[in-house]
């Protein structure tokens, strides 16, 4: 990446709550992305650029938007990576947390998207627990689609 474009994401990464438009739908998928992906402490970077691939789907070829879900997702990975302040469980309670307020997000939840991120994984162990987290999306997504 260009420095230009570094900087851009940087400066729209640090106010995306004034500069992105949805940035709380953007946010939000940027950590169930993170979820998957911090889950396999031997993450690849192949994983992100299925993130950006995935998000030029989401939003429709839009190559800046793409790009800030991915770098979004890769802060979030990093900051549980790098055990800064957030881990696992926390992003797991952000998550329950952003539903409950925002119950729509569910339908953001896109198992079949996710599947890609778990096809990375080499570690039987870490493949079992990254199902048993696509498991619980998927049930955390029929909860809200049943209640709301």
């Amino acid at each position: 990446m260009n420095f230009a474009f570094k900087f851009k994401y940087r400066f729209f990464n640090a106010f995306r709550e004034l500069f992105v438009h949805h940035h709380g739908s953007l946010e939000f998928r940027a950590k169930v992305f993170a979820l998957l992906i911090a889950a396999n402490e031997q993450a690849p970077d192949e994983s992100f650029v299925i993130v950006k691939d995935l998000g030029m789907d989401i939003y429709e070829q839009d190559e800046a938007r793409a790009n800030l879900l991915m770098l979004t997702t890769r802060e979030i990975v990093q900051k549980v990576q790098n055990n800064n302040g957030l881990d696992i469980d926390k992003l797991v309670y952000h998550i329950q947390k952003e539903l409950h307020i925002v119950p729509r997000y569910a339908k953001k939840i896109d198992i079949k998207a996710l599947k890609p991120l778990v096809i990375l994984t080499k570690d039987e162990d870490t493949l079992s627990y990254q199902e048993r987290i696509l498991e619980f999306l998927s049930n955390l997504k029929q909860q809200y689609k049943e209640e709301h």
